[in-house]
């Protein structure tokens, strides 16, 4: 859990500890894998799921507004070779203020 936190502290300095943790709990089992653990912005079929699952599904955000925030947050961790699934979630929620729905 604390990688998590550390990681999204590079991005968010005032990361609360309680909201990583939920997202870690709901991506489960899927953070045991590398590659599930890990977005690939290069890859427009892993965008699309991000934007239908997390953004659709989870936070009710659809549509040209869901792909946007997707791409603005892949610009946002360009410097990241390896993009960590939490982080990406994260600022995902946190783009979109839906963070305290989580």
């Amino acid at each position: 859990m604390s990688d998590y936190l550390a990681d999204v502290q590079r991005y968010d300095a005032d990361a609360d500890p309680a909201i990583v943790d939920k997202i870690v709990k709901h991506l489960g089992i899927a953070l045991r894998s590398k590659d599930a653990s890990l977005v690939s912005c290069s890859d427009k079929s892993e965008r699309d799921r991000v934007a239908e699952k997390w953004c659709g599904k989870k936070l009710g955000v659809t549509g040209d507004d869901a792909d946007n925030v997707v791409e603005t947050v892949c610009q946002a961790m360009k410097g990241d070779r390896n993009k960590s699934r939490v982080t990406f979630y994260y600022l995902v929620a946190k783009e979109l203020g839906k963070l305290g729905d989580l």
